[in-house]
């Protein structure tokens, strides 16, 4: 009941997302209008630019948002990095899910994707929300495929169905997609945030919003998620053994904290040191699961995974509590006992394995720019070399500078068991050993005596000739340096001995050199290595890597940032240009204006006072022998208005002046 209510009130939460995002997008629109209308109006002297600026600042944040509604409301496509599995291509892996699937009571997925991550998931591309069934499509992870025992996979696949069974599905989606969505939104006002300094002003309101309502759902659908989790455990603990489920929980949790490591420390390397790829990276790293030397390395890691708490915006448990409740449960028949009636159960069938070429097109994206894709056996056997001769460049370069430092020139060539065993004779041993501790890591040669590397350096130089010689080869060591398998009747601690005992004793380099004679390795032999190569000037050199203490931008982050001030520039200019449009085909204003007395000239007419007039006063005709002229006399009192007539008034007499007495008179 308790259950049912958090998913009715996450519905409800999602549905209120829907509904902010909506009134934001229709207010933004009602300022837009607003603009635009502005823009027309006859009074308007310029457009109203902050408003415009408002709606452009609010753009990016507001499209984010929309975008995350969207992908939020349909149904998610596959993920990049994924590849489909046909049933001709893998028919093994598609014959143990289907059984699965009708062990567990449920339909079989409609696709199979084989993906690089430690991990399996199921799908359903519902709509409605998830209310409306859809495809359904597998998820597994090829080092799982390839790491987990048979019994172990079954039980991962049998979890993964088991979610479909118990209709898990569609609350799953809902709540996946609400998540998804909900960071979507805060992820594109971050980059909105970063693309813009008018976003970055208001950016922290939106932000903390979508943040608070992005807790508040993931508080609400974690509990029925984890509870799905522990139903999924118990139908897989029916059809394959709860014992079978622990193992796999256990060994996911190991797989999980080794794959990145795998990446990072030796495909990455040999990518940058020798430009290839393996083309199954899946099959090495099966092989260094099973390695001895990592036992205790895969022992510590389980406990420590065991004792983690579970990641607050994890949907699974902590792996505790699962092993809990599994051990809780009744004990299930043995799943490999053979039936009265027929053949033995699945779960003794081998493990289902993808083919090469599903591998190969993975194992691809995991080494991008790889000069070559070579065989995984061959690239094991380079990785090997690689980590066994990697000391070889920095004893290279210290025997050049002590050579340098006896004849105050450099001496070039490559290196040789001679060049080495010749500044011991002389008595350079210490500065040699010097020399080459300051080339190497501070962390491996710590507590070590001075001398120790330089021995180990020496092994290492015999063992790579016997190597070229064709007589020894390197293996593979997991947590060190690769490790040298001699010649038949001689142990791999012997040749580390008689470098140690030369090193220790100069003077017993020259028994050193017997041993060499009868193992047919020549002191002056160049060592055809790559190591060396690279020292010498015009060789391709590693990758170097750029230290920035500013954070790098990915480049989708990148991308979504122009996009974001591409955005945001295009509605600033669109807009703007629109309002000028219309400002500039806006109407005049017309504004009143009374009339004018021809009495005053002053709007309105009035008493004649301080404002000057100009014009002549009209009136009726004047009656028949009124004399023409107005009479001469006192000015009319003070507040009488002459009448008005209709035709103007005569005008007073002007009186005649005789110019002809100021004429010049003529001469005779």
């Amino acid at each position: 009941m308790i259950a049912a209510a958090r998913a009715l009130l996450a519905v409800a939460l999602l549905a209120g997302f829907y509904g902010l995002v909506v009134v934001l997008v229709l207010l933004w629109v009602g300022f837009l209008v607003l603009a635009l209308w502005g823009s027309t109006q006859p009074t308007a002297t310029t457009p109203p630019t902050n408003v415009i600026l408002l709606c452009a600042a609010f753009a990016p944040a507001i499209a984010g948002m929309v975008w995350a509604v969207i992908r939020t409301a349909r149904p998610a496509g596959p993920p990049a990095g994924t590849v489909w599995v046909s049933r001709r291509g893998a028919p093994e892996l598609w014959a143990v899910v289907e059984e699965l699937a009708l062990a567990v009571g449920t339909r079989r997925p409609d696709h199979i994707r084989l993906t690089t991550e430690v991990n399996a998931s199921v799908t359903e591309d519902a709509s409605f929300l998830g209310l409306v069934p859809g495809s359904r499509t597998l998820y597994l992870g090829l080092p799982l495929l390839a790491g987990l025992p048979p019994a172990q996979l079954r039980a991962v696949l049998a979890h993964e169905l088991g979610h479909f069974s118990r209709r898990h599905n569609r609350f799953g989606a809902l709540a996946q997609r609400g998540t998804a969505g909900l960071e979507a939104a805060r992820q594109a006002i971050r980059d909105a945030s970063s693309a813009n300094d008018l976003v970055r002003l208001y950016a922290g309101g939106p932000l903390g919003l979508v943040g608070l309502y992005a807790r508040v759902f993931r508080r609400l659908t974690r509990p029925v998620r984890r509870r799905q989790e522990l139903e999924a455990d118990r139908e897989a603990a029916r059809v394959a053994g709860a014992d079978a489920v622990a193992d796999a929980l256990r060994s996911t949790a190991v797989l999980e904290r080794l794959w990145p490591e795998f990446i990072v420390e030796f495909l990455v390397p040999m990518r940058r040191a020798r430009g290839c790829a393996p083309d199954d990276p899946f099959r090495i790293f099966a092989q260094m699961a099973e390695a001895p030397e990592l036992r205790e390395l895969m022992a510590e890691v389980l406990d420590e995974a065991v004792r983690r708490p579970a990641d607050p915006d994890d949907p699974h448990p902590d792996l505790a509590t699962r092993l809990r409740r599994l051990r809780a449960l009744p004990a299930a028949p043995d799943m490999a006992a053979p039936h009265a009636e027929g053949p033995p159960a699945p779960a003794a069938a081998a493990a289902p394995a993808a083919p090469a070429r599903y591998a190969a097109e993975l194992g691809r994206s995991l080494c991008p720019g790889a000069a070559e894709t070579i065989p995984w056996r061959d690239w094991l056997a380079l990785l090997a070399t690689q980590r066994a001769t990697r000391i070889l460049t920095p004893l290279a370069d210290a025997v050049r500078t002590v050579e340098r430092e006896e004849t105050d020139g450099e001496r070039t060539g490559p290196l040789t068991i001679h060049r080495v065993l010749r500044l011991v004779d002389s008595g350079r041993r210490m500065p040699l050993a010097r020399a080459l501790n300051a080339r190497l890591d501070p962390v491996e040669s710590a507590g070590r005596e001075p001398l120790e590397p330089l021995a180990a350096a020496l092994s290492v130089l015999i063992g790579a000739q016997l190597v070229a010689g064709g007589t020894a080869y390197w293996a593979m060591h997991w947590t060190g340096p690769g490790t040298l398998v001699p010649p038949d009747g001689l142990a791999p601690e012997t040749i580390h001995s008689w470098a140690e005992t030369a090193v220790q004793m100069p003077g017993q380099t020259q028994r050193l050199g017997l041993h060499l004679a009868a193992l047919g390795v020549a002191e002056r032999a160049p060592l055809p290595d790559r190591a060396e190569a690279k020292a010498s000037p015009g060789a391709p050199r590693d990758e170097v890597r750029s230290v920035s203490i500013t954070p790098g931008v990915p480049e989708p982050a990148r991308r979504r940032i122009g996009a974001i001030r591409a955005l945001a520039l295009t509605v600033l200019l669109g807009v703007t240009g629109l309002a000028y449009l219309l400002w500039s085909g806006r109407d005049e204003p017309s504004y009143y204006r009374p009339p004018v007395n021809n009495w005053t000239q002053t709007p309105g007419g009035g008493v004649p006072g301080a404002v000057p007039t100009y014009g002549l006063p009209t009136g009726p005709d004047l009656p028949t022998g009124l004399p023409t002229a107005l009479p001469t006399g006192p000015l009319l009192p003070t507040g009488v208005r002459p009448p008005i007539t209709g035709r103007p008034l005569p005008s007073p007499p002007r009186p005649s002046i005789d110019i002809g007495s100021i004429l010049p008179r003529q001469t005779p």
